[in-house]
């Protein structure tokens, strides 16, 4: 790749089956990588079997610097973290969940950058052997349950705030060492439970305890994920943007 051509982003498309949401969302995730300086490269989800699918992502993998994972309305298949399958739980997307495998195995075995947004996040620790709390109401005691809408979704721009952990990467790009909260939107009912292997808690919501972002332990990898959604909040929002930037800026670094 030219030094002066912009890093390219792998994004999956959202959901397989979906296609309205797909096609709905994933232009707030190319959006905000181009404002970074990014050139967003879709990965469909389409092909006709499995192996075609899987030398088809390896191809265009081989073009592209570093992988966001997006948000999804699916859930990731609970048998790939050994539960049972809660009443709350969304039914799986076999092929979202086989793209992001592939993605992500192709990011850490080439030292590519990742940033994962909420379904993201979640995918990202299940392929690190990590688990989830499958519906958040069912996981906090009864007297935590009310504080926090995390279901709030889209049409509200503050639903809770974050608080970042000191000296975390996190608060490294949000240009704070110390720990600080800043306000999210929020359009998640699962999160981080137990965490993968390589990660470490970047992010907690200050009100029931809940796991807000997850970041890589590996000093010479960028690993980051958020589980609010940043991609919709880059124009009135500078840590959305930080965000969105430390991925470039990654990616950039590592094809120098």
């Amino acid at each position: 790749m030219p030094t002066n051509a912009p890093p390219r982003i792998a994004i999956p498309m959202p959901h397989s089956g979906d296609r309205d949401y797909a096609e709905r969302a994933i232009p707030q995730y190319e959006r905000a990588v181009e404002l970074a300086g990014g050139k967003p490269v879709r990965i469909p989800l389409d092909q006709t079997s499995a192996e075609v699918m899987k030398l088809e992502v390896l191809k265009i993998m081989e073009g592209c610097d570093a992988v966001l994972l997006p948000g999804s309305n699916a859930d990731v298949d609970p048998s790939k973290f050994r539960a049972v399958r809660s009443r709350h739980t969304a039914a799986a997307d076999s092929r979202r969940d086989t793209v992001d495998d592939l993605l992500l195995q192709d990011a850490y075995n080439l030292h590519k950058p990742v940033l994962g947004i909420c379904y993201g996040l979640q995918s990202l620790n299940v392929y690190r052997a990590g688990s989830l709390v499958q519906h958040i109401p069912d996981f906090l005691p009864e007297e935590l349950r009310d504080r926090v809408n995390h279901e709030a979704g889209g049409k509200v721009a503050v639903a809770h705030a974050v608080e970042i952990e000191k000296n975390s990467k996190l608060a490294e790009i949000l240009g704070s060492t110390t720990k600080s909260a800043i306000p999210v939107n929020s359009s998640h009912h699962q999160s981080a439970s137990t965490i993968g292997d390589g990660l470490r808690i970047a992010a907690r919501c200050p009100d029931d305890g809940i796991i807000e972002a997850l970041e890589g332990t590996a000093p010479d990898h960028f690993v980051l994920a958020v589980q609010w959604h940043p991609e919709r909040s880059v124009d009135e929002d500078e840590s959305s943007r930080a965000i969105f930037r430390a991925l470039i800026e990654a990616a950039q670094t590592r094809t120098k």
